[in-house]
């Protein structure tokens, strides 16, 4: 009679990671294709005013962002603590305004120009006078379509 041996015990197989470094590699290409890099260096700090009834902005790229606030910590020391606004990368003043709103348009198609909007993101301390004549630079330039940046709160006081 034939003696049946039991083969020893066997392991699990090991895995193989052959295919890992392509997995990587794929995710990481889905990634850098997938986000954005932040257009403007911002150099004004904000904290946004709250509201209740919040929108999301539908076409991002035919938005031209005015940021008002005191200058980062950072350049606090070379412009000091006064609010200031930031067009693009550089601190201008309302008249600059005109020729921000002015080169914003020339970038557009022409159907997409009576879309154009214009976001203003101001701190939450910055007082009223300063938003005026932003807003009154805004109609010069006739740049009607105005939206406030706000943070959303759950409108309990």
């Amino acid at each position: 009679m034939a003696v049946m041996k039991k083969k020893g015990n066997k392991g699990l197989p090991p895995i193989s990671t052959a295919s890992l470094p392509d997995v990587i590699f794929m995710i990481l290409f889905f990634f850098m294709v997938s986000t954005t890099m932040r257009e403007q260096e911002l150099r004004v700090r904000y904290t946004l005013p709250e509201a209740t009834e919040v929108q999301k902005l539908e076409k991002k790229s035919l938005a031209n962002y005015i940021h008002v606030g005191p200058p980062t910590r950072a350049l606090q020391a070379q412009f000091g603590t006064a609010p200031v606004i930031q067009l693009n990368d550089s601190y201008s003043t309302t008249k600059d305004i005109l020729d921000f709103i002015a080169a914003a348009r020339e970038q557009l198609s022409e159907q997409d120009r009576p879309a154009m909007t214009t976001v203003l993101k101001a701190d939450k301390d910055i007082k009223m006078g300063m938003i005026t004549d932003i807003k009154q630079e805004l109609r010069r330039a006739n740049a009607l379509k105005i939206s406030y940046a706000a943070a959303k709160s759950l409108g309990y006081y």
